[in-house]
């Protein structure tokens, strides 16, 4: 049984950073595709960065200009999302969804409906 598990959220100024985690159990990273989305209150969920753990690539929606980068540690099973140079439009849940078996692909990695597992989301609040 997969499970998706997000961690890290939580208050921060702006200009600050945080450190998103994504563990995911039942799941080898060997193949397929993880993906972070946020959704702020009253607007749709929007994908911002995937990470194919087989392959290590990434890739991010242009919106965030570097200032969002992914990493991995097999041996935990975890994907992070380090933030920095947060801005008060950062603020939204974020959440971390799973596909098994598909790498990544820019054509598709910021579209939910591509992934099959999710986790219940972590609040990030950024004040200004």
């Amino acid at each position: 049984q997969v499970q998706v598990v997000e961690s890290g959220g939580g208050p921060v100024q702006a200009g600050g950073s945080l450190r998103l985690s994504c563990s995911i159990s039942g799941y080898t990273f060997t193949r397929g595709c993880v993906g972070w989305f946020r959704q702020a209150p009253g607007k749709e969920r929007e994908g911002i960065a995937a990470i194919a753990p087989g392959a290590r690539g990434t890739m991010y929606d242009d919106s965030l200009k570097g200032r969002f980068t992914l990493s991995q540690d097999d041996a935990k099973n975890t994907v992070y999302l380090q933030m920095s140079n947060l801005k008060p439009e950062d603020t939204a849940t974020y959440y971390c969804a799973a596909e098994l078996l598909v790498p990544c692909n820019r054509g598709w990695f910021n579209k939910a409906a591509e992934y099959v597992y999710w986790g219940q989301g972590t609040q990030v609040t950024v004040s200004s």
